[in-house]
């Protein structure tokens, strides 16, 4: 048997592009929006928000849930909580890892995907293999804020990549 340290493919685990530090980043580049948005009652009344990105690169067939997810913010400290929006939006990024697509069109118009135990909620998105979900706002808010964070994920992976020296080699 091949040792596996020496196969060519052994350390390739995680986007290239796409890393912790992109999913910082494009957190902190939408905080002001976010912040401001959860003064709002109208997009929701918590004023909390859990985000979990997971790594584009890393399907359910490569690495476990927990394993993929790229990074996670809370705002404000969850100690200061009515509920846990931790589990919500990891439940709903759940969803959109394991099936590739946004939640709300798998509960509305796929249910036939659900399986015993996943979450009815929506809010997580499924864009361009980029999934982020999120929770604390109405469901469409959410959703809305979680497809701002994957393009601006996306966004960034690019830039990084444009900016590789020899183009998108490694």
């Amino acid at each position: 048997m091949p040792n596996a340290a020496k196969l060519p493919n052994a350390d390739r685990r995680g986007s290239a592009f796409a890393d912790r530090q992109a999913a910082v980043a494009a957190v902190e580049l939408l905080l002001p929006t976010l912040s401001a948005a959860l003064q709002s009652d109208f997009v929701g009344d918590s004023g909390c928000l859990h985000i979990v990105i997971m790594d584009p690169a890393l399907g359910p067939r490569d690495a476990s849930f927990e394993d993929a997810i790229l990074y996670e913010f809370s705002l404000p400290d969850p100690k200061d909580w009515d509920a846990d929006y931790r589990a919500y939006a990891r439940a709903k990024a759940r969803l959109s890892w394991e099936t590739g697509r946004d939640g709300h069109v798998v509960q509305a118009l796929e249910p036939y995907r659900l399986r015993a135990g996943d979450t009815n909620l929506w809010g997580a998105v499924a864009q361009h293999g980029i999934v982020v979900g999120v929770s604390g706002a109405q469901p469409w808010f959410d959703e809305a804020f979680a497809g701002c964070l994957a393009h601006c994920l996306r966004a960034l992976a690019k830039h990084r990549a444009q900016a590789t020296p020899d183009g998108l080699a490694i």
